[in-house]
């Protein structure tokens, strides 16, 4: 299971090609696809979501199990799997962002990108900071109520 962590700002080109962080390089090399599946953000206006290939399966499984005629599907579909892209890597450990996920994020020379456990996000830098100063207060506000799950609480196999 990938694990995503810390915090990389690295240089855009003029191409769009940016280099993704080695740490994460190595959770996104598997048999079925090297390289990162990206898509905007649904839950965050400005920024792009990345995974590995094995945690979009886990979503597009997620969407599968509503109903194919509902709105939930329909939307969730749409948002996510229609706006996705898959970014392989280049013989440099970089990816393109397309124009439009550039556009979505308002990435121009620099992005960031932001460790989310079996996730990440990539950010305009500026963005990014705005965004974490709010989520640390908020989480200072929740630390009280976190509880970790223990071993014995998770399912067999896990």
């Amino acid at each position: 299971m990938a694990l995503f962590l810390s915090r990389f700002d690295n240089k855009v080109d003029r191409k769009g090609r940016v280099s993704v962080p080695a740490s994460f390089r190595a959770d996104l090399t598997s048999d079925a696809f090297a390289g990162v599946v990206a898509f905007p953000s649904p839950g965050n206006g400005g920024a792009i979501d990345g995974c590995d290939i094995d945690r979009m399966k886990q979503l597009s499984d997620g969407i599968d199990s509503f109903n194919p005629f509902s709105n939930e599907y329909g939307d969730l579909a749409t948002a996510i799997l229609t706006k996705s892209h898959r970014l392989p890597f280049d013989g440099e450990g970089r990816i393109i962002l397309p124009q439009q996920l550039l556009a979505h994020a308002g990435i121009t020379s620099m992005a960031t990108f932001a460790g989310r456990g079996a996730t990440f996000q990539i950010w305009a830098p500026e963005a990014y900071e705005a965004y974490e100063a709010e989520a640390t207060e908020r989480a200072k506000a929740q630390a009280d109520k976190f509880e970790l799950q223990r071993r014995d609480q998770m399912g067999a196999g896990e």
